[in-house]
């Protein structure tokens, strides 16, 4: 039997029909920081809303968040999640947010075949609502939740290698007018946390702007992040930080959208990969 290569993964026939014409996205990485940026007007969120307002829109969101951990790949097939305030202790505000994007089961079950065609362990899970990494930072990006999405897990035993490599297979989605997302935080460091400080942690500061350069400059140095002296102390565990390596993936130049820290520990960077 001759030997087939395996063909790229492409979402094309199944993607809702759109008026734009053919555009290459970016992949984007968004440090969410705490669940109270949905409800924030700051630097950080207004970057955000610029940036959608300015960027072609997608027929479809492909996103991770932080804050889906599993077993092993899984896809997001409901076709209407619910908004998930899967947190407590805040303000009864963030409690009435509910954005009500839609889902897409079809897409869904596509895209799991072909990762599963590629060897890629993955199934679909199709009572999953929204986590707050998904919605927290998305209604400032699409405020009126006309973006439809889809959510990939984060598989406990995915380390930066894995995430990049899983987002390079969808990099080619891109040109299909997907948005490829990361949802985490460049820093995060709850126990360091001071709500409203206006300083900035130093090991934090130091760790943020070394990444960066090896994100420009090395990408095999950024992979391998923990040998950095302060990567434990920003990231105890890695799931906020892994998103990033999944946009870094999917795209290959990076630039800075938007950086700032907040509550003293929590980097609230966004990078764009073109």
């Amino acid at each position: 039997m001759e030997k087939t290569e395996k063909q790229p993964i492409s979402l094309q026939p199944f993607l809702p029909n759109t008026p734009y014409p053919l555009y290459t996205l970016p992949s984007l990485f968004i440090s969410h920081g705490a669940p109270t940026i949905a409800i924030e007007n700051n630097r950080t969120t207004q970057a955000l809303n610029k940036f959608g307002q300015n960027l072609p829109k997608p027929r479809l969101i492909i996103i991770i968040s932080a804050h889906w951990q599993s077993q092993h790949l899984e896809i997001n097939g409901n076709a209407a999640p619910a908004t998930w305030h899967d947190f407590s202790g805040f303000q009864k505000a963030l409690y009435t947010i509910d954005y009500p994007v839609k889902g897409d089961s079809l897409i869904a079950e596509q895209l799991a075949q072909q990762l599963q065609a590629l060897g890629v362990s993955t199934s679909v899970n199709r009572l999953r609502p929204f986590d707050h990494g998904v919605w927290s930072p998305l209604v400032h990006l699409y405020p009126q939740a006309d973006v439809p999405i889809v959510q990939l897990s984060l598989p406990q035993h995915f380390d930066s290698y894995a995430c990049f490599q899983l987002g390079a297979l969808l990099a080619p989605l891109r040109a299909e007018q997907v948005l490829i997302i990361g949802s985490g935080s460049v820093t995060h460091n709850l126990a360091q946390v001071q709500f409203d400080s206006g300083e900035v942690d130093a090991e934090a500061r130091e760790f943020k702007y070394w990444l960066i350069h090896q994100l420009k400059q090395h990408m095999p140095t950024a992979l391998d992040w923990r040998s950095h002296p302060f990567a434990h102390h920003n990231h105890p565990t890695p799931e906020h930080l892994l998103p990033l390596f999944f946009a870094a993936g999917a795209g290959s130049k990076m630039s800075i959208v938007h950086e700032s820290f907040a509550h003293f520990s929590l980097g609230m960077d966004v990078y764009r990969f073109d």
